[in-house]
């Protein structure tokens, strides 16, 4: 499944994809960085994805 089919599934919103620099890989969640793969050092989990979307929307 990809990203945005579990974001869509997950949480009933659509999610865009924004070209960046190369090798750029940041999730954003209504303006707030949630995950960086610049800063992680690798690309992210599909689950840590959402568990940060599911973190970030309980408040």
């Amino acid at each position: 499944m990809s990203f945005a089919a579990a974001i869509k599934d997950a949480f009933d919103v659509d999610s865009k994809l924004e070209i960046g620099k190369p090798s750029q890989f940041d999730v954003i969640v209504d303006g707030e960085l949630i995950f960086s793969k610049q800063s992680a050092g690798r690309f992210p989990e599909l689950q840590e994805v959402l568990d940060a979307m599911s973190k970030r929307r309980a408040g």
